[in-house]
């Protein structure tokens, strides 16, 4: 099979994210369901962190048992490095749009230009009449401020939905180049049937992937183009790992990318479990977490018995 050949199949293995991506247009806004999807993404992704972490960790692991102490050392920080530039980076731009949208936000204006909570040089309290007049332009500007503010509120819950969407599509993305690698270093090394087996599983645990990239956005009605620039983002790069993969090999360049898209699955983590602690409703959300694990097992599994 020629090189192009194999990254057209790594496409695909990538691009197999698609087909959970639909999930993302169910228009129900059940507290329950939304549980239940975001609580099933999470389980996948917990797995998928142990996966990750695990392909990691295997070069230093080798290292250390033929006693390379120096390039175990070197591979075992570079893991760590970038598992906390993964983390963190993620963790501080999601504090930046945060202040940023919500500077956005306020001040709150009324419709006749004034901002909430001003007092301008209107007419005074006590003047007869004007009294009257004053007390219900305040109570209308109260009742434009409260529903501005909800209005700003529900926005922000959306855009939160949507980052969050776009960071997982991001760490999944980032898994996806290390997986192209893979595939590309196997058919590089003549090993087409091996080579083959990756795309088969690797094609498996994107399909369950991408229902994990949309499963904040329940209940938003994303459009079809938004949710086509998540798969790309997340299944892409498999593509491009597949054919950098065939032309050279680094232990260096897997550890990096694998490193960084732990950090940034973890973060996803963290913020899908706040998610679930919100709903209150813990029985659901173990449920489906525990679901999530045992699917992406199953998938694991699946290519295991395979022989891959």
């Amino acid at each position: 099979m020629s090189p192009w050949g194999v990254a057209a199949l790594g496409a695909v293995a990538g691009l197999t994210i698609f087909l959970g991506l639909p999930v993302g247009r169910i228009r129900s806004n059940a507290v329950g369901l939304k549980a239940a999807l975001n609580a099933l993404a999470t389980g996948i992704l917990i797995f998928l962190l142990w996966d990750v972490l695990s392909q990691a960790w295997e070069p230093v692991d080798k290292a250390l048992s033929s006693h390379q102490l120096g390039p175990a050392l070197g591979q075992g920080l570079l893991m760590v490095a970038c598992i906390g530039v993964g983390l963190l980076s993620l963790t501080y731009v999601d504090r930046f749009m945060k202040r940023r949208a919500l500077a956005l936000a306020s001040p709150i204006r009324t419709p006749g230009g004034s901002e909430a909570g001003h007092h301008g040089h209107g007419p005074h309290p006590g003047a007869g009449g004007q009294a009257g007049g004053s007390v219900a332009g305040l109570g209308a500007v109260a009742t434009t401020t409260g529903v501005a503010i909800v209005a700003a509120t529900e926005a922000e819950s959306r855009a939160g939905a949507r980052r969050l969407a776009l960071t997982i599509a991001i760490g999944i993305g980032l898994h996806n180049f290390a997986e192209g690698l893979a595939i590309g270093t196997a058919a590089a090394q003549g090993e087409l049937a091996f080579a083959v087996l990756l795309i088969v599983g690797f094609g498996l645990h994107n399909a369950t992937e991408g229902f994990g990239i949309v499963a904040p956005l329940g209940g938003t009605r994303p459009s079809w183009g938004y949710l086509a620039l998540l798969g790309l983002i997340g299944g892409g790069p498999t593509f491009l790992g597949t054919v950098i993969g065939q032309a050279f090999s680094s232990d260096i360049v897997s550890i990096a990318f694998l490193g960084l898209a732990a950090g940034s699955i973890l973060y996803v983590v963290i913020e899908l479990l706040a998610v679930a602690r919100r709903t209150g409703l813990k029985t659901l959300v173990a449920w489906c977490i525990f679901a999530g694990i045992v699917a992406g097992f199953a998938t694991d599994a699946i290519v295991t018995a395979a022989g891959a």
